[in-house]
């Protein structure tokens, strides 16, 4: 087996992981009321798949009845999920508070790359997932 396959498999794993076993409650950095933005349509799916979403950006507003929160900081219960939709050049900084409010797991959207946050949240012992979305690999788990 090769160590690219070997990789894909590895990243295949945690996906499945963060999606039945990391919790339910995911906090979705960059979740607006802006039906425009991927974020409004994957936070509808999550919602529908069982999962509770918690709306972070800094206008706090309730998206899909859910409250929304400034800041990973300022959401006052336990998060299992950072999934995150900012883009790659704040992203790292979402990861470093991701870990420090004790989430399980980071999911950085398709497009979101940081390799630096992603060896520290790693390193850190959180689950993370880089360039993939959920709502694409949610269904594929059957």
């Amino acid at each position: 087996m090769s160590v690219e396959t070997r990789a894909a498999e590895a990243e295949s794993e945690t996906v499945r992981r963060i999606l039945t076993e990391s919790g339910d409650t995911w906090a979705i950095v960059g979740l607006s009321n802006n039906r425009a933005r991927a974020a409004h349509g994957v936070a509808a799916i999550l919602q529908r798949f069982g999962k509770k979403i918690v709306p972070v950006h800094p206008k706090a507003e309730t998206v899909h009845g859910e409250q929304g929160y400034a800041s990973l900081a300022d959401i006052p219960f336990p998060v299992d999920v950072v999934d995150v939709f900012v883009n790659s050049g704040l992203a790292g900084a979402v990861a470093d508070e991701a870990v420090a409010i004790g989430a399980k797991a980071v999911w950085f959207q398709l497009d979101v790359i940081d390799t630096e946050a992603y060896a520290r949240t790693r390193e850190a012992g959180v689950d993370m997932v880089m360039d993939r979305c959920p709502a694409i690999e949610i269904p594929k788990l059957g």
